[in-house]
């Protein structure tokens, strides 16, 4: 038997990517001179994988490790069902001796013993570095960072708490950073020196990973995606009369912007989830990397991820134009080809719906816009006007009580709104927003505003993101007027 196509089998019966009885299945059916990559794509073929990304993981994985020999015990006997249970030492002190393991129950900081990384192989490594993401969400924390030169840190609610007094070396987090990685992403990383991609401990565990070199080594940024696709009822999003309208056009251009850490990719797929519910039509996504993987139901979705599935965004949507889309969700807008390419969609019949990394609605359409050469205003700004839906931009602040609150900013396209944009008068926006309450709209220092005196956010947090003289004496009257805001506390 091929030692590629067992480790295969021991490495995605273990990640419950498939059971026994499946793999058995599709052994019987390529038969016994198959290859791994037949095998593979046989799985696929058969609807039994659906995560090709992480099927491809083990199978790097398992082309690494057949060159010493079959795995034990085999996973083809039904003993082997089960992966193998990780041994845990007795406690001493207090603390688990195995320095694999991290504990943490009642919303404690997750604990690891990084002092002892050096004396671990790969395989308690890795168990320990999955328990460590594991227990960082459980802690509630949106984001871990593992970085040479500087003790491990998590963000919750927008603060960062350090896990640890101990400074990791460049040796420490080189192994923390890539022990989860097959063989050919770690050879991509140091490669590159950066890298992109998404991390799937199983179904509920799931992390978008940023990799890259700085001065001091390797570092690792691990955010934390949500087990379920939220409702749009359950984000805290504001007029979702006006948003669910958005969603309701077949064609045109919607914007979903913030800065980082604001939110978007959650409202994303709560759009997605929502499109895919209420139609029967086929939606692809580009996304760097996929986060939230959505399950067709009403449509068929098709996600592809810059890397592994396309060379780049504008590859993929000058891709999508011909596979007969309904929808096209772009991760990011984010140079001039990707930006020209969305436009032309969705004057072309498409819904696009794409996010941008700007704070408010004028901001965005600026951004939008400014990326194309002078030649091009005129042209540009009068496609814009014509497919533009709408911009919900929003921001993440630090609640009264604990938590965090979400701010949202939305613009409708209507009459007023394309004159402007035609005529490239963006400054107008404003006061045309103001005027258009009833459609929907709302300013983004008027809901901070309200947020305030509904007293789900602080006198401090309503002041550093509002910038208008008249909005600021309204929350202290005393306050002088403010540089603009940048969406934190």
């Amino acid at each position: 038997m091929n030692n590629e196509i067992l480790w295969l089998i021991r490495l995605g019966i273990d990640q419950k990517l498939f059971s026994r009885e499946q793999a058995l299945a599709t052994l019987k059916a390529v038969g016994p001179d198959a290859d791994l990559m037949g095998y593979a794509q046989k799985l696929i073929d058969d609807s039994i994988v659906t995560d090709v990304e992480k099927l491809e993981a083990i199978a790097g994985d398992a082309m690494a490790k057949a060159p010493s020999g079959p795995p034990e015990p085999n996973p083809l006997v039904a003993s082997a069902d089960s992966a193998p249970k990780l041994r845990i030492s007795p406690k001493v002190g207090g603390a688990a001796a195995n320095p694999a393991t991290a504990a943490t129950t009642g919303g404690d900081l997750p604990q690891f013993t990084f002092g002892r990384i050096g004396e671990m192989d790969d395989e308690a490594l890795a168990a320990g570095m999955r328990q460590l993401l594991i227990d960082a969400g459980r802690f509630g924390a949106s984001d871990l960072h593992l970085s040479a030169g500087s003790k491990p840190f998590v963000r919750k609610h927008r603060a960062l708490t350090p896990i640890t007094d101990h400074v990791l070396t460049d040796q420490e987090s080189l192994r923390l950073n890539t022990v989860l990685l097959a063989q050919h992403q770690k050879a991509i990383f140091l490669e590159r020196r950066d890298y992109d991609l998404a991390l799937a401990l199983d179904a509920t565990n799931r992390y978008r990973v940023n990799l890259m070199f700085h001065k001091w080594g390797p570092s690792g940024s691990y955010r934390m995606v949500p087990a379920g696709i939220p409702k749009l009822d359950q984000l805290g999003l504001r007029n979702l009369d006006a948003i669910r309208k958005l969603l309701s056009y077949h064609n045109g251009l919607i914007l979903i912007t913030g800065p980082v850490g604001a939110g978007k990719t959650t409202t994303l797929a709560a759009m997605v989830a929502e499109l895919n519910e209420q139609r029967e039509d086929h939606i692809i996504t580009v996304e760097d990397p996929i986060e939230v993987v959505q399950t067709p139901k009403g449509c068929n979705v098709t996600q592809r991820e810059v890397g592994p599935h396309t060379k780049s965004f504008f590859t993929a949507l000058k891709g999508a134009l011909r596979e007969d889309p309904d929808v096209i969700v772009i991760g990011e807008l984010r140079d001039l080809e990707t930006i020209e390419m969305a436009i032309s969609a969705s004057e072309t019949g498409h819904l696009v719906i794409g996010t941008m990394h700007t704070s408010d609605a004028s901001t965005t359409l600026n951004r939008l816009l400014d990326v194309f050469p002078p030649a091009q205003q005129t042209q540009i700004r009068a496609s814009v006007a014509e497919s533009l839906r709408g911009v919900v931009c929003q921001r993440l602040l630090p609640s009264t009580s604990g938590g965090l609150v979400v701010a949202c900013e939305i613009m409708i396209s209507n009459t007023a709104i394309q004159a402007l944009i035609r005529d490239g008068k963006t400054a107008g926006l404003r006061n045309t927003m103001e005027t258009g309450v009833k459609e929907g709209m709302c300013i983004m220092e008027n809901v901070v505003l309200e947020l305030y005196n509904q007293k789900k956010i602080s006198k401090e947090t309503a002041l550093a993101n509002v910038a208008t003289r008249n909005v600021r004496q309204k929350i202290d009257p005393a306050s002088p007027p403010s540089t603009p805001p940048t969406g934190k506390a």
